[in-house]
């Protein structure tokens, strides 16, 4: 390897890679050239393999790493099997494990441990020049990418990838005169409310503090405020991404329509998001908490949840839910938010009061960032069997069925009300949601027969309220087992396709619900 120099009278750095040799009879010769402000790096081997990437001076050396880790990666068996992943630790910076290295199956592991990712890898990007010399990898090598922050949401589709981890991606900045927020792809709601609040400020955050703000907004997103601001996704500005080449961009309605429209709650099938940008909204009060009833006093609740949302404005959202928690007797429970005064948030939600015996009662003003404490939903990985559901209604029978088919053994039964702002026409893959309301379907599943008796009683209650089913999920509420197909009509998914196909032919990157069949070989 030539030391890098400077030629006379040019703002120029050389480095010359001389005859590295990759297989028997074969040897090629990188070179490549950049100027201190900003350059083009140009490489080219023999047989007329040629190619180009752009560089600051900062990744000049980074670059050369990534040049020879992929000629290391050159397969001279005359076969298309592509080599050992081991080169990847001379192609980025940051943490990689490969199968049988302590900690990799604890980095593999999703939120859900119902599902097994069997990976060929797990990188940790160091930062967005990881994510270009990881893309550029993979394109040379065959792999596809599975990018997941927090590991929320998971499903079979990451088997055989390379598992990519962005937890170190923890850019946080707001804007509060703009009412905006620039996060990067490691950063979650507790820490983007925790920072929004302080300016009396709200992003457009769902139930748990501890999923990611990126892969939360690329599926969509469906808040406790959708209500009145829509979809997470309907606020972002722009993203920050890498994309299927290796090059980093900025991607917004202006400078790239298709694909910022399919950013915004199509997925992660079209690009590395490294950061996005998005609107943040005025909190200056916010009323909230949890209600809890013996479950004898569930019709009784399920009426006013009823009454309640026939009426709510958009500032207030409602969930009702029938619970059974281990070592506890069955319960009815309310969770609630108002953007608004406490006393106004108290008299909508009177009907409530009404009722006797009530348990717990935490709804009080509240922070933003204290937005995740409501529900209480679990922050460490669990077993997990679940079924999501738009509803078309929620009739009578519906609510009859509801509280009479027996829960056992799933521990949660939660109906969400929907409607307002989410249900006005929206420029985003997940679009307007017409219906009014959404049920959740929760149990656990310690053991094969858990799992059976979970499914089928999941499988009970959605045939008794078959006649408001929808038969969609939002991509954010999928489960494993689950297809894009589940969360999109025909015409959303045919458009979401062509943007694959258009940015990503290869299949460098493979979402958790894919679009499309992966590419094969990989």
């Amino acid at each position: 390897m030539a030391l890098a120099h400077r030629e006379p009278n040019r703002r120029t750095i050389s480095i010359q890679l001389c005859s590295v040799s990759l297989c028997q009879n074969e040897t090629v010769e990188y070179r490549f050239v950049m100027t201190e402000r900003r350059g083009m790096a140009m490489f080219a081997g023999q047989g007329g393999k040629s190619g180009g990437f752009e560089l600051t001076r900062r990744r000049l050396f980074t670059a050369g790493g990534a040049l020879i880790a992929a000629a290391s990666t050159t397969n001279c068996s005359g076969t298309d099997e592509p080599a050992d992943d081991a080169v990847l630790r001379s192609t980025v910076r940051g943490r990689v494990l490969l199968p049988g290295d302590a900690g990799f199956d604890q980095a593999r592991t999703p939120w859900n441990l119902t599902v097994d990712q069997s990976v060929r890898a797990v990188v940790e990007l160091a930062d967005a020049d990881d994510a270009s010399a990881l893309i550029r990898y993979a394109r040379q090598v065959g792999r596809s990418l599975a990018v997941q922050p927090n590991g929320h949401n998971p499903s079979p589709s990451a088997d055989g990838t390379i598992l990519v981890r962005t937890k170190r991606l923890d850019e946080l900045r707001i804007d509060p005169d703009a009412r905006t927020a620039r996060v990067g792809a490691g950063v979650n709601w507790g820490q983007l409310q925790m920072a929004a609040g302080a300016h009396g400020l709200t992003g457009v955050a769902g139930s748990s503090p501890a999923v990611g703000v990126t892969g939360y907004t690329l599926g969509g997103g469906l808040s406790w405020f959708a209500r009145q601001f829509g979809w997470a996704c309907d606020n972002v500005i722009a993203f920050d991404i890498v994309d299927a080449d290796g090059r980093a961009r900025k991607v917004t309605a202006s400078s790239d329509s298709s694909l910022f429209w399919a950013l915004r709650g199509g997925g992660g099938d079209y690009a590395l998001v490294t950061a996005l940008e998005f609107r943040l909204h005025p909190a200056p009060e916010l009323y909230g908490g949890k209600m809890l009833w013996p479950i004898d006093q569930a019709p009784r609740v399920m009426a006013a949840f009823r009454e309640i949302t026939a009426t709510a404005p958009e500032e207030m959202t409602v969930w009702f839910s029938l619970l059974r928690m281990d070592g506890a007797a069955p319960m009815v429970g309310v969770d609630t938010t108002y953007l608004g005064q406490a006393d106004a948030g108290r008299s909508l939600l009177a009907a409530f009061d009404r009722i006797d015996g009530r348990m717990v009662d935490s709804r009080r003003p509240m922070p933003p960032a204290e937005l995740g404490s409501i529900v209480g939903e679990p922050t460490d990985p669990s077993p997990i069997r679940s079924h999501a559901e738009l509803l078309n209604g929620f009739t009578d029978a519906d609510a009859e069925a509801i509280l009479t088919t027996s829960m056992e053994p799933l521990g949660a039964i939660q109906i969400r009300h929907l409607g307002g702002a989410i249900a006005r026409p929206s420029d985003s893959p997940p679009g307007a949601v017409t219906a009014p309301y959404y049920m959740s379907l929760i149990g656990g599943e310690a053991t094969p027969q858990a799992a059976a008796a979970n499914d089928g009683r999941i499988q009970d209650y959605l045939r008794a309220v078959d006649r408001s089913r929808s038969r969609r999920t939002p991509l954010t509420l999928l489960s494993p087992g689950q297809t894009a197909v589940d969360a999109f009509d025909s015409a959303t998914l045919d458009r979401l396709r062509g943007v694959k196909n258009s940015v990503d032919p290869e299949g460098v990157f493979r979402s958790n619900f894919p679009v499309r069949e992966p590419a094969s070989g990989r």
